[in-house]
């Protein structure tokens, strides 16, 4: 892997980071993946005992275990470095959990509410006003980039195609970078010769982010 591409990966992972980091206090504990799963059970109403809460509980016990295995940390909580250096660990050790398949599936099934297996524009509209409470004025160009094949529903393959970029895929337009933020290039200029550098940097785009929420995360993460 290129140092571009580590860097593209690096600048969605820290995304995820401070995003899911409430308290800012620098790191990430069991009570931060909590929250993150309670907020689905919330917004969809979702009883405790309903199988897609259980199992979207479940996967985030077992991601977060997961994370501080790969962490190799005595303690139970993680630096950004900690959480980063985990994260790619974690994503290609499918040993114990595949992080992209079981995340990417436990979110799925709760956004799409009606079950019919497909996540339609009001339940996609849904999941952003509900869940990340932002009425996002760019939902429609989300909706249509992670519809790839363009029949009017995100489909179960393109939702977990989608989640698999985010922590696989160097291409910072990659439809996967919806969910945590776009990562764009920013052309820099370089000091000793005076060459164009592109160096990646967080922020704007269609990213599903605005102020007044915090940004979108997948529990796979993201």
């Amino acid at each position: 892997m290129t140092a571009a591409a580590q860097d593209i990966i690096t600048s969605k992972l820290e995304r995820t980071f401070d995003s899911m980091d409430s308290n800012h206090d620098g790191y990430l504990d069991w009570t931060d993946y909590q929250r993150l799963a309670d907020r689905y059970i919330s917004a969809y109403k979702l009883a405790r005992d309903d199988r897609r809460a259980r199992a979207l509980q479940t996967f985030c016990q077992i991601y977060w275990l997961e994370l501080l295995r790969h962490a190799g940390v005595d303690g139970d909580r993680l630096t950004k470095g900690e959480f980063i250096t985990a994260n790619r660990l974690a994503v290609i050790d499918t040993s114990r959990l595949n992080v992209t398949e079981g995340g990417g599936h436990a979110i799925f099934d709760v956004i799409d509410a009606d079950g019919d297996n497909e996540i339609s524009r009001d339940e996609f509209a849904r999941f952003l006003r509900d869940v990340w409470k932002t009425d996002a004025p760019d939902a429609t160009d989300m909706f249509a980039r992670l519809d790839t094949d363009g029949d009017g529903m995100i489909s179960r393959q393109e939702f977990i195609r989608a989640v698999r970029e985010h922590f696989l895929s160097d291409d910072p337009d990659a439809p996967g970078g919806l969910f945590f933020g776009h990562v764009l290039a920013r052309p820099l200029r370089g000091v000793a010769r005076g060459r164009r550098l592109d160096v990646p940097e967080r922020g704007g785009g269609a990213a599903p982010c605005a102020s007044r929420g915090p940004a979108p995360v997948v529990p796979t993460s993201p």
